[in-house]
């Protein structure tokens, strides 16, 4: 995890029993375009669960947590 002691972690709900990577980024407000944040998680920019992951369609689930930018959010399902 690249969150600094002390620092709160981001939650990022879902409705369903999983998001892509790809999409959990945009829905972080990290990136804006989906090509970003295909060219950062392929340039191996983006951590899942503290491993470098460099599959955008990762599926995250419940308690998965990615980071990214220095900031970390965690999945929370429904």
């Amino acid at each position: 995890m690249s969150a600094a002691i002390g620092e709160a972690m981001t939650d990022i709900k879902i409705k369903d029993e999983y998001i892509k990577l790809e999409q959990a980024l945009k829905l972080s407000g990290e990136f804006s375009m989906g090509s970003d944040a295909k060219y950062a998680v392929k340039e191996g920019k983006v951590l899942v669960n503290g491993a470098v992951e460099i599959q955008r369609g990762k599926k995250l689930r419940d308690g998965d947590i990615f980071s990214t930018g220095g900031h970390d959010y965690r999945i929370i399902g429904a």
